[in-house]
């Protein structure tokens, strides 16, 4: 049996990489991915791709009746494809499957262009260990649950093109084809989150690689890489180039404002993303380890290209930190380099011929190992203290994780006994990753709840209480939230009484509205319409942020 699942030098078999693999996907990515509350931008893909499934342009996206020209369109394509096939428009695990599979894509493109850059001797399998890493980092699986897929997909699509890219600069020929593919896969980039991947990802990999990398294939292969460059830019300019034709004026609006908001909004400090590591979770201080060049050099070498792909680490992090604007998911690009570069290291020490010759060699991984063993014993005593009603003692979840954690606590010890504290440290890390996806996470929204104000009234069930709100015509005085929007069920126009009576016509209607009665409304129309408030809700979970009134309008 063993013999069918390692090979002779004690690595996992290729189907059983691809079995683990996929089970770390799945835990991470797809377990209980309803579970969260909609956030802001996933409230605004959401709306977008329900307007599209309801009849509306897929060229010209709306949101809430209005154009959306502030994203390119793939992602809200592939959420409203997801309606289409499923008839759902409401399921927020369906929802977001196109993100957690842009995910798993991503990941897989990581392993693909891992297997071109290190060396044949090696088998792949760093390759798959830098896989297997990407798969379980944090942030990969925090951006891979968020229906929110613009970067997601900008990202893994640029990775595919430059694992396509490789190929065709590794090639004995001209390598055309590859070069094309991945012209596609920058096309569908572009399509997805515009100019960011070709900046964040796709220049400082041609950086690196011009620095660190094989310069001769550039040079002969420079037909390929224009060809990829074009067919890119023709795909991915194509929906700008369509948009701009129908309407120039709000295009050239919105690329003004999208422009200037990388100088403007969310403006961080140019030193912001120096925690990088910690987003790649319980492989934090390997990543670490593994950018100390006088230590990782030589122990990285012989399983990955080091320098170049340090300097494509640098190059990414650089370029972000360039840009004024900066937000920590932004960081998806630095993880594929930064998982190779622990995946390297760990590679290093999981040799049997790799006898420490330096004492980080001992107390890196004993610490990492340490760091495992001791978060995996206290979870079950952190648990109950967080004050969650679904971690109380006396749950079953509790004792399932508790048993758990009992299981991966013992197995890092045994292989800590044995010698293998490298080995112990990373099947603890998997563990615990797989147990706080699988188990904890999905508890999420009921700490996000653990403050709310009891009795609120949300608008999810004023809205399914009034068939009125879904069937009849609807309008809002003033900004609604765009989560309001999402709940609401359908487009909420935004209605001017005073400067647009001719709405009166449709009577009886339904209005949202910041103050209840008459008061929003012209003066003197109370006396000549039928104005009553009907139902409210609460706009957020404390009663002091406020509340919305649901307001009915008959003639008199």
């Amino acid at each position: 049996m063993t013999n069918s699942i390692l090979t002779a030098a004690g690595w996992p078999r290729r189907w059983v990489q691809w079995v683990v693999l996929g089970v770390v996907l799945g835990v991470g990515l797809l377990v209980r991915l309803d579970a969260p509350e909609i956030g802001l931008m996933e409230a605004r893909n959401f709306v977008a791709a329900r307007e599209m499934h309801a009849g509306g342009s897929w060229l010209l996206p709306t949101m809430n009746g209005e154009l959306r020209l502030a994203k390119p369109p793939l992602p809200t394509w592939l959420v409203a494809a997801v309606m289409h096939l499923t008839g759902s428009t409401t399921d927020l695990g369906l929802l977001r499957l196109p993100s957690a599979l842009g995910a798993g894509l991503l990941v897989l493109f990581c392993w693909a262009l891992a297997r071109r850059l290190t060396p044949p001797a090696d088998e792949g399998r760093t390759a798959w260990l830098a896989a297997l890493v990407l798969a379980s980092s944090l942030l990969l699986l925090t951006a891979g649950r968020d229906g929110n897929g613009w970067d997601i997909y900008c990202y893994s699509f640029m990775l595919g093109a430059l694992a396509a890219a490789v190929r065709g600069l590794q090639a004995p020929g001209r390598g055309w084809g590859w070069f094309a593919l991945g012209g596609v896969l920058i096309g569908l980039s572009i399509l997805s989150k515009g100019p960011v991947a070709p900046y964040g990802m796709l220049l400082p990999f041609l950086l690196a690689y011009a620095l660190r990398g094989e310069r001769a294939a550039l040079r002969r292969q420079w037909p390929g890489l224009l060809l990829m460059i074009g067919v890119g830019l023709a795909l991915g300019g194509s929906w700008p180039l369509y948009v701009l034709s129908q309407h120039q004026s709000e295009a050239s609006q919105v690329a003004q404002v999208e422009s200037s908001s990388w100088a403007n909004r969310h403006v961080q400090p140019f030193w912001f993303y120096v925690s990088f590591p910690v987003f790649m979770g319980f492989w934090a201080l390997a990543a670490l380890a593994a950018l100390v060049w006088p230590y990782a050099a030589p122990r990285v070498r012989p399983y990955a290209p080091y320098a170049l792909v340090l300097a494509w680490v640098a190059a990414t992090l650089l370029l972000l930190s360039l840009v004024p604007e900066k937000k920590e998911r932004y960081l998806l690009p630095v993880l594929p380099p930064l998982a190779l570069l622990a995946a390297g290291l760990l590679r290093h020490w999981l040799s049997p011929a790799a006898a420490p010759g330096h004492p980080a060699d001992r107390w890196v991984p004993r610490a990492w190992a340490a760091l495992v063993l001791l978060l995996t014993l206290a979870v079950p005593v952190a648990m109950p203290l967080v004050g969650l009603r679904s971690f109380a003692v006396a749950t079953g979840r509790y004792w399932l994780v508790t048993g758990l954690c009992v299981v991966i606590a013992t197995l890092v010890l045994q292989l800590w006994r044995g010698g293998r504290v490298a080995r112990a440290a990373a099947v603890g890390s998997l563990g615990l990753t797989l147990l706080a996806s699988g188990l904890l996470m999905p508890a999420y929204p009921e700490w996000q709840r653990r403050r709310d104000d009891p009795g609120l009234r949300p608008l999810a069930r004023v809205v399914a209480e009034r068939s009125a709100l879904r069937e009849g015509p609807v309008y809002r005085l003033g900004d609604m939230h765009i989560k309001w929007i999402w709940t609401a069920g359908r487009a909420v126009p935004l209605w001017e009484p005073a400067r647009q009576p001719e709405v009166l016509e449709r009577l009886p209607l339904l209005v949202y509205a910041p103050a209840r009665g008459a008061a929003p409304f012209p003066a003197g129309w109370g006396r000549r319409l039928r104005i009553t408030t009907i139902d409210s809700f609460d706009v957020s979970h404390q009663f002091a942020d406020g509340r919305w009134y649901v307001t009915e309008i008959r003639r008199d």
